[in-house]
């Protein structure tokens, strides 16, 4: 690992646990430079802003992926396959990203204007190709009538609460981390059946 991306690493980890302790607004540069125990000479150096910071680790954490969830939602699929689909790669991505649902929950609570600003979370939240096709689906008779919007918040409450009480399921279960992964993965097909169930006509 060369030096530049070792003090790029130190600065994105430092701000990141800032943000969360104290929020955005709360955190100064010169904190986070004191952290990662550099110079904000240099902190500026790599990142000419603390906006510019804090967007990185948003693009970091959501990344690509965000991008794949949102395709999801406007594809094509059917909808059965879409919604397995949706949750898989929505599971994945929090896995992969253990500290996404504290740091958005955090920055929301604190700065809700800050996040909402950033066009990348939008790939995090419904579309309305994806509320065209629950409506046409009813229509249609193949599903029961449902409000998309609520449909959609329980699909996404169901897959994020886990990792918003880790800690707890942790505790309570004894769990490893190894334990937390598995529990999760097996929750893809039980998430699934009850929204497949729920749907039902």
């Amino acid at each position: 690992m060369g030096k530049k991306q070792n003090t790029q690493e130190k600065i994105l980890d430092s701000a990141t646990e800032l943000f969360l302790e104290k929020g955005y607004d709360r955190t100064s540069v010169r904190e986070i430079a004191s952290k990662a125990k550099i110079n904000i000479s240099l902190m500026n150096y790599y990142f000419r802003s603390k906006e510019m910071l804090f967007e990185t680790i948003i693009n970091l954490l959501i990344g690509k992926t965000s991008v794949s969830l949102k395709e999801i939602l406007d594809s094509d699929l059917e909808l059965n396959k879409k919604i397995e689909l949706y949750i898989s790669e929505y599971i994945n991505m929090l896995i992969s990203n253990p500290l996404l649902i504290a740091f958005v929950i955090a920055v929301l609570n604190r700065n809700p204007e800050k996040l909402l600003s950033l066009k990348v979370t939008d790939n995090l939240y419904n579309t309305d190709v994806f509320t065209k096709q629950l409506e046409e689906e009813y229509n249609h008779g193949k599903i029961r009538k449902i409000n998309p919007e609520q449909f959609y918040l329980n699909m996404l409450s169901l897959i994020t609460f886990p990792f918003a009480i880790k800690h707890i399921i942790n505790d309570k279960n004894k769990f490893s981390n190894k334990d937390f992964k598995a529990f999760i993965i097996d929750r893809k097909e039980i998430i699934y059946n009850m929204l497949m169930c729920y749907l039902k006509p």
